[in-house]
């Protein structure tokens, strides 16, 4: 059950993007198109998971004095794995995302979870919150990245969704239409979150 709330922690009450606020250069730089947003939060959630797991399996040999360097080699090795994965096999994926993949090592979601999550943790655990947060950031992406190709490409994964007909609102593609969205988001979020604790006071 524990590891169940672990995981579940970060779909919706510690999600990184909605609730911690983490992750935000990339959710506001490639979220252009729903395919674009699937990459690079996969990308995130494969150095998430399995940083998570190695630093907690390192962490009972790791000095305090070197934790943080321990880290980022780490990060660095899976991102650098990741990196030259997408290169080999998804050559497209990989130039469209550009210097984000590199920039995944100073990430702050995986850097925040190491320190204080998985140096702390079991390695079952850290696996079920690196699962949890990796989830949370990829529906987070997609909902934003949904939200912009549609509006401002008219297209959902590059197929039309209103006719020719629609003229799209370029902005929303845009860096202004990217803190746009996220800002309404992120507004909602909070709201449902005030709306379920007044509910909980009245009871």
């Amino acid at each position: 059950m524990a590891l169940v709330r672990e995981f579940a922690k970060g779909i919706y009450q510690e999600n990184p993007v909605f609730r911690l606020l983490l992750g935000l250069c990339a959710t506001l730089a490639i979220t252009t198109t729903v395919i674009n947003g699937i990459g690079m939060a996969l990308a995130t959630a494969f150095v998430l998971i399995f940083s998570n797991l190695l630093v907690s399996a390192l962490r009972n040999i790791t000095s305090e004095k070197i934790r943080i360097p321990v880290f980022i080699i780490v990060i660095a090795s899976f991102t650098t794995i990741v990196d030259l994965l997408l290169a080999a096999f998804f050559p497209a994926l990989h130039q469209a995302l550009g210097i984000f993949i590199p920039l995944i090592v100073v990430n702050c979601i995986i850097f925040g979870r190491a320190e204080a999550f998985s140096s702390k943790r079991s390695i079952f655990d850290s696996l079920a919150d690196g699962l949890g947060m990796g989830v949370g950031f990829l529906l987070a992406l997609i909902l934003v990245s949904s939200i912009r190709e549609i509006l401002g490409n008219g297209t959902f994964l590059g197929f039309p969704v209103f006719g020719p007909a629609y003229n799209p609102a370029l902005i929303i593609v845009l860096p202004p239409g990217a803190f746009l969205v996220l800002g309404i988001l992120i507004g909602i979020m909070n709201w449902l979150q005030l709306k379920q604790t007044s509910l909980k006071f009245n009871k």
